[in-house]
């Protein structure tokens, strides 16, 4: 048996890998559903029901999906210059935190003036966030995996930290939860009587801009060529050094405004637990989305699609909501198996390829 290079991959390959990732973990997550005795058929349709079952539902699914969107696009961009990026869970919570710092009577203006003031607050704190570790790889070879994970602790702590001090709410009872975003920062709702609001908008601008930028840009092509040899786009000219540094700053903003849409957008304050995990699904988001910003945006949805539905489901049914986490991994692992084959071909013998 011998794994070798293919010469070359169909685009549409490409394409059908996300795809059949998506259709494998759902199936392979029957499995667990069978063990917990419940009737599967039964247990996809209350699932489907959970997402598109009303109009309640979906913009559930659409509001769980924005903060995805972001820490996707933080995870591709990253991953398009080899800049492994895990530290999106922590650069969220900056950005979140930078959203309260300025909206909660730091200024006080019109709503013209606090939305953009608030976001620009988010977007600076996350890509912050990020300069550490790249500066640390790029100064010293550090490995920006260790360090942006490591960061992400420590940003918790010192969240923590300020919510049990001075951006405690006195009003709050005790809580270690900031004051409330002012009405005039925070994020209009898309339609009334739901939790859906405009970051989804400004989610599908980022996710446009970035898929120009990257493919229709000399930016764009700095970034693959960085991605893709170091060496070879030093040699052309390319300050690969300042281009990671660039793409860090970017990587980390998007993660902030993550951070900004749930505090202004959808809890209207900030606490500890503000986030489940959005910065480390985003990994999975974007290498679902094959690491294409507009495919971000679809496999957001899809994510997003998978927890509303398995809440639904256990509710409705009494099986575990983990089910959504177990979906999600499975669908990890069938991407990298699938790109993995898109890349390679086994022969077997002489000259027999699987």
């Amino acid at each position: 048996m011998q794994i070798e290079p293919r010469q070359s991959q169909n685009p549409l390959i490409g394409l059908l890998i996300p795809v059949a990732s998506a259709l494998v973990a759902l199936a392979l997550a029957a499995i667990p559903l069978a063990f917990a005795g419940a009737d599967i058929g039964a247990a996809y349709q209350q699932m489907w029901q959970g997402v598109f079952g009303s109009r309640f539902a979906f913009t559930e699914m659409l509001t769980r999906a924005t903060p995805l969107i972001f820490t996707g696009l933080a995870a591709a961009i990253a991953f398009q210059a080899r800049l492994w990026n895990i530290g999106a869970e922590g650069q969220l919570y900056l950005g979140a935190l930078a959203a309260v710092w300025v909206g909660t009577g730091m200024i006080d203006g019109p709503q013209v003036l606090m939305i953009p003031l608030v976001i620009f607050a988010g977007a600076v704190a996350g890509g912050l966030g990020m300069v550490g570790p790249a500066y640390l790889r790029t100064r010293f070879g550090a490995d920006e995996v260790v360090t942006s994970l490591l960061l992400n602790f420590i940003i918790l702590i010192f969240v923590q930290m300020m919510l049990e001090g001075p951006f405690k709410d006195p009003m709050g009872l005790g809580w270690p939860q900031s004051e409330p975003i002012l009405d005039s920062a925070a994020l209009p709702k898309l339609i009334e009587k739901t939790r859906i609001h405009s970051g989804l908008i400004l989610a599908l601008v980022c996710a446009v801009v970035a898929q120009v930028m990257l493919t229709r840009s000399t930016w764009g092509f700095r970034v693959r060529a960085v991605g893709a040899n170091p060496a070879a786009a030093r040699h052309a000219g390319i300050n690969v050094n300042r281009t990671l540094m660039g793409v860090a700053m970017i990587s980390g903003a998007l993660a902030g405004l993550a951070g900004v849409s749930e505090v202004a957008g959808l809890k209207g304050y900030l606490t500890a637990d503000l986030s489940p995990g959005f910065g480390y699904t985003g990994i999975v988001v974007a290498m679902l989305a094959g690491l294409s910003p507009v495919g971000v945006v679809i496999s957001a949805l899809f994510i997003a699609s998978v927890f509303v539905g398995a809440d639904s489901m256990s509710r409705a049914m009494g099986v575990s909501s983990y089910l959504a986490d177990l979906t999600v991994a499975l669908s990890l692992i069938c991407v990298i198996v699938g790109g993995f084959f898109g890349r390679f071909r086994i022969r077997f013998g002489q000259g027999a390829a699987a």
